[in-house]
């Protein structure tokens, strides 16, 4: 009588559209905690000053009060609910289907930044528009009151953008939001990648290992995408018939080349823990759904 060989189990894979899901979930989750630092991050960055991130957020206090901290919060959360959603699910369903077609093995780093690069390029221009919103809303209290845009939320911006400036005005600065996009997935996504796999067998696994690579991928990511962020943010918030070639030469020429990394440590603080906590949530999304189902 013949042996019976065992069929090792068929490795199971998150359903498509959950992949979407997890993805937006665990984005919008981090941005409630991270937007303060957002909100500072973006109003260093059209400052023209050398003030440190601490004077900025006590000033931010001082004159609005501590909620306004949270000011955009509801464009930041649709941010996430297009962009990260977009970008996480598509990385995700390229990165099971490189491992379907290849018996399981995981891609090489070359072809997880490729894969990072597709995701975040496709996510970023379906997430322009509460990208501008985003940006706007969070620098309006830097405004004079007369020249406030006074957005009530993130619906009140996207439809007052179209009425008074057209709705290709939702995607004005799509071009280095999409640029700024690659640089960042093809950093972030590729580098929590790799560094979650070399951590393996040093770091215990769980949120300890997901903490260490998402730190890993957060420093790398804020020094290679500073200065397109610092472009985009510039762009999205200029007065209307300013050209984004005026914009880039008049900020490095009154500002010089070391502008485009202003703001560094809130930017690294705020991207370090949306980082962090992004992945941590859908790892443990992840582990729930295989447990669970």
């Amino acid at each position: 009588m013949a042996q019976q060989v065992a069929v090792p189990p068929k490795e199971r894979y998150i359903p498509n559209g959950l992949k979407f899901a997890f993805g937006g979930l665990a984005g919008m989750a981090a941005t409630c905690v991270v937007q303060p630092l957002d909100l500072i991050k973006t109003r260093m960055q059209l400052s023209g000053g050398g003030r440190t991130s601490f004077a900025v957020a006590g000033e931010i206090i001082a004159r609005e009060g501590f909620f306004s901290l949270y000011t955009g919060l509801s464009a930041g959360l649709l941010r996430q609910a297009t962009y990260t959603t977009t970008r996480l699910g598509i990385y995700n369903l390229l990165f099971d289907s490189y491992r379907e077609r290849n018996e399981g093995a995981a891609p090489g780093f070359a072809v997880k930044m490729f894969l990072g690069i597709t995701a975040g390029s496709v996510g970023a221009f379906v997430g322009t528009p509460a990208e501008v919103a985003l940006i706007r809303m969070t620098a309006d209290g830097r405004l004079p009151k007369e020249q406030r845009r006074n957005y009530k939320n993130v619906m009140d911006a996207l439809i007052r953008i179209v009425r008074e400036e057209g709705v290709l005005k939702l995607w004005r600065g799509a071009m280095p939001t999409v640029g700024r996009a690659m640089v960042v997935n093809a950093a972030q996504l590729s580098t929590y990648s790799q560094a979650r796999e070399m951590f393996v067998g040093y770091v215990p696994d769980g949120i300890t290992l997901h903490f260490c690579a998402s730190m890993v991928s957060g420093l790398v990511t804020t020094i290679a995408s500073m200065p397109v962020d610092i472009i985009k943010t510039r762009i999205q918030n200029a007065a209307k018939g300013q050209s984004q070639l005026t914009v880039v030469t008049s900020l490095l020429k009154n500002e010089g080349v070391f502008s485009l990394w202003k703001g560094f440590l809130p930017y690294y603080a705020r991207l370090g823990p949306h980082t962090v906590l992004t992945f941590i949530f859908l790892e443990q999304m992840n582990s729930a759904y295989f447990k669970y189902t």
